[in-house]
């Protein structure tokens, strides 16, 4: 019986290690099936992949099939490069199950009051959007590249707000806001090296604060009906002057176009009497003559009827009746 009991476990022993090594090879064959497998990865178009090896940057790879080590000796870190991240200041959206964009305000008034040049408040709403351009930096130049995002576009807006007047952010200076505020953002990241650019920064809302935001209301409608009336006055300005302008320069015209005539006009008669005098110190009876005869025409002319009687006669005899002779 203990025989027997002997040989049985012998034959066990004798059946595990032909089983050892059967697995042997097969596990050999699937570690190095795995390895192989776990050698190649893909970056897809959108991103770059970063590659650690025992916790030392190696290189950074582009889209494509690429090679690694495997067993864990290198670290594949992949990071989209092509999509531009949004960053929120003063308010937050979110997409619901229904994929409506919810917009919410609520409770961000420590990012988006802001004191402005001339010692007023502003409720200044923006987005900061940006993308990584380098990876490896983004990923190991700090731990918390958001953080710092969020903490260089508070203050540089503060900083770009609190140089203006209010009416300026407000109103027109909303542009340039967001275009000096993008350059001094891009500036500052840069000297920290986080491997960051920015892509736009655009003013989202601006508004006073809603404890004061009535009277705002009723400054702004003033200053409209303001403007207003000064543009119909110069609407007005602009109709009449040029008219009385206009008449001005006409009847200057006009006086200076008589004179003219007035000059020409005596000067043409003294040269035409210069003429008759030379003629009548030549011919002093056939110029009385001629000079009686273009008078009596001058004159003859002038009258519709002519009535010629002989003075002898004592009663009224016509002669003569013409018109115009």
């Amino acid at each position: 019986m203990q025989r027997n009991a002997k040989d049985d476990l012998q034959k066990t022993i004798d059946d595990l290690k032909k089983a050892t090594g059967f697995l042997g090879p097969v596990l050999g064959i699937i570690i190095l099936i795995s390895a192989v497998s776990s050698s190649f990865y893909t970056v897809e178009p959108d991103e770059e992949a970063v590659v650690i090896r025992f916790g030392k940057y190696i290189v950074t790879n582009p889209p494509g099939l690429h090679f690694k080590i495997p067993l864990g000796i290198d670290k594949v870190i992949k990071v989209q490069t092509t999509k531009i991240h949004q960053a929120e200041f003063g308010f937050r959206t979110s997409n619901s199950s229904t994929r409506v964009t919810q917009y919410s305000t609520g409770n961000f008034e420590s990012e988006s009051l802001m004191l402005t040049g001339d010692l007023n408040v502003a409720d200044v709403e923006w987005v900061v959007q940006f993308k990584i351009s380098d990876p490896f930096k983004f990923l190991f130049k700090t731990s918390t590249p958001e953080k710092n995002i969020r903490d260089v576009s508070e203050a540089i807006m503060r900083r770009v707000v609190g140089d203006r007047l209010v009416t300026e952010v407000l109103t027109t200076g909303r542009a340039e806001i967001s275009t000096e505020a993008k350059l001094l953002m891009q500036e500052v990241l840069n000297k920290y090296d986080i491997g960051i650019t920015i892509v736009t920064v655009k003013l989202q809302d601006v508004n006073p604060p809603k404890l004061v935001q009535p009277s705002f209301n009723l400054v702004n409608s003033a200053k409209q009906e303001q403007e207003k009336i000064i543009n119909q006055a110069e609407k007005e300005y602009n109709k009449i002057i040029p008219e009385a302008r206009g008449k001005a320069e006409k009847l200057l015209s006009e006086a200076e176009g008589y004179a003219s005539a007035i000059v020409n006009n005596a000067h043409g008669d003294t040269v035409k009497f210069l003429q008759i005098l030379k003629e009548y110190k030549r011919a002093p009876s056939i110029t009385k003559k001629r000079i009686y005869i273009e008078t009596m025409e001058n004159l003859f002319s002038r009258f519709e009827k002519i009535t010629i009687v002989d003075p002898k006669v004592k009663g009224l005899l016509p002669v003569f009746k013409g018109k115009g002779n």
